[in-house]
């Protein structure tokens, strides 16, 4: 029985492991009788969420790159530099730079659009048939020049810098070879008339000099109004061109200022050049005399000397200086006279005869220190603020045994005639420093800065007065009738080298009205000459055949014929100048 039960169970056994072998070969997965449907929807899900992530991310890269794309297309539309290429014509227009206009608004320099024309070779369908053409509209053109390089087959240019006129013409002859290369240039419609204050530009319209340099980044943004005048300038450039003939000088120069606001109404400087040519200027003769230049002015500084005395209540206009001798000797130095002078002179005289030796004793009592720092307040030895970089340094001295006898009567010393004009403005202008400037309505060109008393600048400009219509004065040949021009002459000779040379350097500084002045004028001639061919009308008498050629008879009389032309334009009114004239109240 026991061995017919374990044969049983081993049967059983067997059966078992048969029935299971069946079972898993049926089985499609290890975990079937475990699997969970709901397990299956959620991996779909998760499948379909990181697709449309994807998606998404997708989009929005695409939005970006569309958006950048129309943003760049916009910007690009509007952007002045734009590059087109139209029909065969390559358009390139450039960022505009800014006008200069002067104070009424007058163009002084502006860009405008011109176009450069080319051929490119591998266009050109007939050679023989282009040239023809180009003969027939320029006439005058070089046909080797064009077929030279059209077989060179390279690009090149036809023609620069023409005008849409032009463009056209050539255009009209229907060769697609011929290109057209849209470009700005700059134009001065004055020409010479503001080349010292304007300056010039590169190729890559960037300022390399005058206005066009210190104001570039202004001017690529937008306009700048001078506070010059064109009708101001063009009449003191005429007469001053004359005056150049006439004299057979060298050069000249002026600046016409504004004394209550430092404005300069018009700057001038011969010779000059067009600005509408590129050029590169070396000759020093082209320096621009009333900025950069540095001179020995002369007689001038007399009037600082004298007005440092009044100031200082050290004399009176009527003082009577005396015992002048006509030379004295100073360390090895012999200091004269440059005419026969009387011996006795009050200090008004000693300035309307323009005494050197009458001078010097006033500077004595004056001390040197006292007038070193009035010369230092009256901004004379140093470099000046002005919105050009071509403004020059005075040259550096000692002062040393005799500096104080020749400074006090402008032997050398030496300033900018900017300077000289600056500080002639502000002892004029009721003794308040001015700041010379450009600029039409700058800020802060007066300061409040006192450098003499408004009662010393009436005495100065009295005598001033005189030093044009005394009988004895330096500068009667600037008498204008009804313009009460006041002023003072200056002659150097000019010093080369360390040299002192038989050449000389005349200026005239003048004030007008002098009861109240407005305005100071100087005039500068470079190594004048005589000229007895001129017909002076001297105190009432018509002269010639004079063969001086100090400053009062070359720049005195060319400050006259200016004021005469520019004081209708100034609105000084001649016939009732003397009803219309406040005098000052003083202010000590």
């Amino acid at each position: 029985m026991q061995i017919l039960r374990r044969l049983s169970y081993r049967k059983k056994l067997k059966m078992n492991k048969k029935n299971n072998e069946n079972k898993k070969l049926n089985q499609k997965s290890f975990f079937f009788e475990e699997y969970d449907y709901r397990s299956e929807d959620r991996m779909k899900d998760s499948k379909l969420k990181i697709h449309e992530d994807r998606i998404y991310l997708l989009f929005f890269v695409f939005l970006c790159l569309i958006s950048i794309f129309s943003i760049k297309i916009i910007f690009l539309s509007f952007q002045s530099s734009l590059t087109k290429k139209i029909n065969n014509n390559i358009l390139i227009s450039k960022p505009l730079r800014g006008d200069i206009n002067d104070r009424n608004g007058e163009t002084i320099a502006k860009n405008i659009n011109v176009y450069h024309a080319a051929i490119k070779p591998a266009l050109v369908k007939d050679k023989k048939k282009l040239i023809l053409k180009l003969k027939l509209l320029y006439p005058n053109i070089n046909s080797k020049y064009i077929n030279h390089n059209l077989n060179k087959n390279k690009y090149f240019y036809l023609k620069k810098n023409l005008t849409e006129e032009e463009r056209l013409k050539l255009w009209s002859l229907g060769e697609k070879s011929i290109l057209f290369e849209k470009t700005q240039t700059r134009i001065y419609p004055h020409k010479n008339l503001f080349s010292h204050i304007i300056g010039q530009i590169d190729m890559d319209n960037d300022g390399i000099s005058g206005i066009e340099r210190y104001f570039d980044s202004d001017l690529k943004n937008k306009n700048v109004q001078l506070s010059v005048d064109v009708n101001l300038q063009y009449l003191i450039r005429e007469e001053l061109l004359s005056s150049v003939k006439k004299f057979n000088a060298k050069g000249a120069g002026s600046i016409l200022m504004d004394i209550e606001n430092g404005e300069v109404l018009s700057l001038v400087s011969l010779p000059d050049y067009n600005l509408n040519f590129r050029q590169d200027i070396k000759n020093e003769n082209y320096t621009n005399k009333i900025t950069k230049g540095v001179f020995e002015l002369g007689s001038i500084f007399k009037t600082f000397t004298i007005a440092l005395a009044l100031d200082k209540k050290i004399f009176s206009p009527n003082t009577i200086i005396k015992n002048i001798p006509n030379e004295i000797k100073c360390s090895k130095f012999v200091i004269s006279e440059h005419d026969k002078l009387p011996n006795n002179l009050t200090l008004s005289e000693i300035l309307i005869r323009s005494s050197n030796i009458g001078t010097i004793k006033i500077a004595e009592k004056i001390g040197e220190n006292q007038l070193k720092k009035f010369l230092q307040k009256l901004n004379i030895l140093n470099t000046i603020n002005f919105e050009l970089e071509e403004v020059g340094s005075p040259l550096k001295f000692d002062w040393h045994k005799c500096k104080l006898e020749t400074v006090s009567f402008g032997h050398g010393i030496t300033t900018t005639p900017l300077q000289a004009a600056s500080a002639y403005a502000s002892i004029s202008n009721g003794g308040l420093i001015i700041n010379p400037t450009l600029i039409k309505n700058k800020n802060l060109n007066k300061s409040k800065k006192r450098i003499i008393k408004s009662q010393t600048s009436d005495q100065i400009n009295g005598i001033l007065r005189q030093v044009v219509t005394s009988d004895n004065g330096t500068a009667t040949l600037a008498e204008v009738y009804g313009y009460e021009v006041g002023g003072k002459t200056g002659t150097a000779k000019k010093n080369i080298n360390g040299q002192y040379t038989d050449k000389k350097l005349t200026s005239f500084i003048s004030i007008f009205p002098s009861t109240k002045p407005r305005y100071v004028l100087m005039i500068l001639i470079d190594e004048p000459n005589s000229a007895p061919q001129i017909v002076y009308n001297y105190k009432g008498n018509k002269i010639s055949g004079i063969r001086r050629n100090d400053a009062g008879w070359n720049s005195a009389y060319t400050a006259g014929k200016i004021i005469e032309k520019i004081g209708p334009i100034l609105a000084i009114n001649k016939n009732d100048f003397y009803d219309n004239y406040v005098v000052r109240k003083s202010d000590q």
